[in-house]
């Protein structure tokens, strides 16, 4: 079956696709992040209740991910007009201001090249697609989300913070970690890292299993 909307998903730790949009804060390029975390979302309309709470969760979550160096954009597949009259909304009526800009897709490039048009969701919205790109312009981390379900916002702010920490520290995180709790070791590459590995003084459990506490 054909379907001229639908592309392949770009590639975690290649380059995020360049994109040039009209936003709710004038023009925005992927260039005018480099330098800083971005937190790119889609979401499949404008006045839908889903899309109304995410766009809440994340106005509650910008001054935090600000302070981490990351910036939220949003997008969907309507007119500036129209997101312009939702945030309006939105503040009427939830009393939440949204402090991020949201692109105007309406010929949808941003969204073929990010993937976010999905055969068998929608003929014309994006799905809830959020990308997570690091300071370099490198593409981190990709998470959808079905149309009925909004995603966890405490969740995408948990990553960034993870894959900032992996970063800083050369360690990886275990499942649900959490700021302020051990971090993994990476695991030695030779036989000989292997058996010294537990005279090493991390908090041992095997050769490929160590964690050590990082700086506050």
């Amino acid at each position: 079956m054909s379907d001229t909307l639908t592309v392949g998903l770009p590639r975690i730790n290649a380059p995020a696709p360049n994109f040039s949009a009209k936003t709710t804060h004038g023009d925005r390029t992927l260039a005018d992040y480099k330098g800083k975390w971005l937190v790119l979302f889609s979401h499949p309309s404008d006045f839908t209740p889903v899309c109304t709470t995410e766009f809440i969760g994340f106005a509650r979550v910008a001054a935090e991910l600000t302070a981490k160096n990351c910036e939220l954009l949003g997008l969907s597949i309507d007119s500036i007009y129209s997101h312009i009259a939702w945030t309006r909304n939105i503040a009427e009526k939830f009393g939440v201001e949204i402090p991020f800009p949201i692109i105007e897709d309406l010929k949808m490039e941003v969204a073929r090249a990010y993937g976010m048009i999905h055969e068998g969701a929608s003929d014309t919205s994006a799905v809830r697609a959020t990308f997570v790109i690091d300071p370099e312009g490198m593409l981190r981390a990709m998470l959808y989300y079905p149309m009925s379900n909004g995603r966890s916002i405490p969740e995408i702010v948990r990553l960034v913070t993870a894959m900032q920490t992996s970063d800083a520290n050369g360690v990886a995180t275990p499942a649900g970690w959490q700021p302020g709790e051990d971090a993994i070791v990476p695991p030695p590459k030779t036989i000989a890292a292997a058996a010294s590995r537990e005279g090493e003084g991390f908090a041992y459990t095997d050769w490929y299993f160590s964690k050590r506490p990082l700086a506050a």
